[in-house]
C-alpha cells in the first residue's frame, strides 16, 4: 500500500474520472441542433443520453472482473481504443440510428475508465487515505458539468456539433498514453482460478454485504437525482427561451456547489469520522429534492433560478456524499476491488438510466417530471442509509461470534 499518490497519478485519476462525464455533458447544448439535422424527435435525442448511461452500466460488469484477472492497464488501453473509435463514429454518423449505436459503443469504452480508477485507488490506498483521494478527485469531476457544456457550445458555434466528438477522440488518446506510464496494481492471486467460479464467489461476497448495498443505494439515489435534472434541463430551459450558451452557463453554479461539497468533505474527514458526517449530508440532499418537487408542484416558473438555486445545494450534498459512500462501499473488497467497483457503478448507473429514461419519455410534461423523479430518489437514499446503519450495528455482533 502506498501512503499518498503523486501529482501525476492524481491527474491521471482525475482525467479518467472525468471521461464519462465529458462524453455525457459536452453535447448537451447541441441537443436542438442534432435533433434538427437528423430530423428526429426530442425523445430520441434524450434517449441518446439514456443509452449512453446503459452502456456505461453494462460495460462495468465486464471490465471489473476482466481487470481483476488480466490487469488494470491492459483493459484500460482496450477501453480507450474503443472509446476513440466510437467517438469517430459519433462524429460522422449519417442518421440518428447510427448515432445511437455509436453512443452505446462510446459508453462501453468510457466505462473502463470509471471502474478502473476506483479499483486502483482501493488497490493502492486504504482507510482515510482512500477517502481523501476520492474526496480530492471527485470534486474535480464536477468541473465537467460546467466546462464541458461551455466547451461543447463553443465547438458547436465555431465548427458544428460533430467537432464535439472529434475532440473526445483526442482526449481518449491522451488517456491511453497516460495509462501506459502507470504501474499495474491488480492482485494476481486469482489468475489460475476458473473465471465463473471466482465470479460466483466474488459476487456472493459483495451482494451479501449490507454495507455495500446501503452505500450503493445512497450513491445511486444522489446520482439519479442529478441525471434526472441533466436530462430534462436542456428542454425545460429551451422552452423558457434560453439559448444553448445559456444552458451551458447554467451548469456553472452547480459545479461550484459540487466542488465546495467535495473539498468541504475532504476538510471534515481530517477532523471527523465519515459516519458522523453522512447523516447531515443526506438531510441536505433530501431537503433539496423535496423543496424542488413542491416548487414545481405549486408554481409555474418562467425562469430556471427557482429550481437552480436549490439544485446547487443538492450539488453541495452530492459532492460531499460521493467520496464517503464510494470508499465505504469498496473498502471490504480489496481481493476483488475492480469487480466490486464495476458492480457498484453498474447498479448506480442503472438507477440513473431509469431516472433519465423516465424524464426522456415524459419531457412533454416539463419540470414536474424532472422533480418527481428527483423526489423519489430521496426515499431511495433513506433506504440505503438504513442499511448502512444496520451494517454498523452488526459489526460488534460479528466480532463477538468470530
Amino acid at each position: 500500500m502506498k501512503n499518498q499518490p503523486s501529482k501525476i497519478t492524481l491527474a491521471w485519476f482525475a482525467c479518467l474520472s472525468m471521461l464519462g462525464f465529458l462524453a455525457t455533458d459536452m453535447y448537451l447544448p447541441a441537443f436542438a441542433t442534432i435533433q434538427e439535422e437528423f430530423g428526429t424527435t426530442q425523445s430520441l435525442i434524450g434517449i441518446s443520453l439514456s443509452i449512453f448511461l446503459l452502456g456505461m452500466a453494462l460495460g462495468q460488469l465486464i471490465y471489473g472482473p476482466l481487470s481483476d484477472r488480466i490487469g488494470r492497464i491492459k483493459v484500460l488501453i482496450a477501453g480507450m481504443t474503443l472509446f476513440s473509435v466510437a467517438s469517430v463514429l459519433c462524429a460522422f454518423a449519417p442518421n440518428v440510428e447510427m448515432f445511437l449505436v455509436a453512443r452505446f459503443a462510446q459508453a462501453l469504452g468510457a466505462c473502463s475508465a470509471t471502474v478502473i480508477w476506483q479499483a486502483v485507488v482501493v488497490d493502492r490506498y486504504e482507510g482515510k487515505v482512500s477517502e481523501r483521494v476520492f474526496a480530492t478527485i471527485m470534486p474535480l469531476v464536477a468541473l465537467s458539468p460546467a466546462l464541458a457544456p461551455l466547451a461543447g457550445a463553443m465547438l458547436e458555434g465555431q465548427f458544428g456539433w460533430r467537432s464535439i466528438f472529434v475532440s473526445l477522440v483526442g482526449f481518449g488518446a491522451v488517456l491511453a498514453i497516460m495509462s501506459l506510464k502507470e504501474t499495474e496494481s491488480a492482485p494476481t492471486a486469482k489468475n489460475h482460478e476458473k473465471v465463473f467460479v471466482q465470479l460466483k464467489k466474488d459476487y456472493k461476497q459483495i451482494l451479501s454485504s449490507k454495507k455495500f448495498i446501503g452505500n450503493m443505494l445512497i450513491f445511486a439515489a444522489c446520482s439519479a437525482a442529478f441525471f434526472a435534472y441533466l436530462t430534462g434541463s436542456p428542454f425545460i430551459m429551451g422552452a423558457m427561451g434560453y439559448s444553448g450558451a445559456d444552458i451551458g452557463l447554467s451548469y456553472a453554479p452547480q459545479t461550484v456547489g459540487f466542488i465546495i461539497g467535495g473539498y468541504g468533505c475532504r476538510t471534515l474527514l481530517a477532523k471527523y469520522e465519515s459516519k458522523k458526517i453522512l447523516p447531515w449530508l443526506l438531510t441536505l440532499f433530501v431537503t433539496t429534492v423535496v423543496m424542488m418537487f413542491f416548487i414545481s408542484l405549486s408554481t409555474s416558473p418562467t425562469s430556471i433560478w427557482p429550481i437552480l438555486l436549490p439544485f446547487c445545494f443538492l450539488a453541495v450534498a452530492n459532492g460531499a456524499i460521493y467520496p464517503i459512500v464510494v470508499s465505504q462501499a469498496l473498502s471490504e473488497f480489496r481481493n476483488c476491488s475492480a469487480t466490486a467497483a464495476g458492480l457498484l457503478n453498474f447498479m448506480q448507473t442503472m438507477v440513473c438510466v431509469a431516472a433519465s429514461a423516465l424524464v426522456s419519455a415524459f419531457t412533454a410534461n416539463g419540470l414536474i417530471t424532472v422533480t418527481t423523479a428527483m423526489f423519489v430518489t430521496g426515499f431511495i437514499a433513506l433506504i440505503g442509509f438504513s442499511l448502512v446503519v444496520q451494517a454498523r450495528r452488526e459489526i460488534p455482533q460479528d466480532a463477538q461470534t468470530a
